[in-house]
């Protein structure tokens, strides 16, 4: 077992509570959850990769120091980067602005979630 076993952990717990804030319509607060399911999902890849993780909470930038580990990774970014833009943006502005996620954004961050979830477990196995 890794020593960053808890960064998947937690990323997992997260997503699971963003299932549920999602089924109750707290969709400010699903997106919240969402991104930081993903943001430490990319730091728990890069630390069982590299031994170590960016300082950051840009999902931009941990999805490019994944490039050359899990190119798959990358290509998936590259593919959703608006979707990705909205999820990061959601760190900052579901805490403090007045922000309202739609239902249908939040169902489809869940989905991109779900997808890069499972691209994570391939690039480790």
């Amino acid at each position: 077992m890794s020593n960053y076993t808890f960064l998947k952990n937690n990323a997992l717990s997260f997503l699971k509570n963003a299932k549920h804030l999602y089924e109750q319509g707290e969709y400010n607060l699903a997106a919240f959850n969402i991104e930081q399911a993903m943001q430490l999902m990319l730091k728990y890849i890069l630390a069982v990769k590299l031994g170590d993780f960016p300082r950051t909470h840009s999902l931009r930038r941990l999805f490019r120091e994944t490039r050359d580990i899990c190119p798959e990774l990358w290509g998936f970014y590259l593919k959703h980067a608006n979707t990705v833009g909205n999820i990061e943006g959601a760190y900052i502005a579901s805490r403090y602005y007045p922000i309202y996620y739609e239902e249908v954004e939040v169902r489809h961050m869940l989905e991109i979630c779900g997808e890069f979830i499972e691209i994570v477990e391939k690039c480790l196995s």
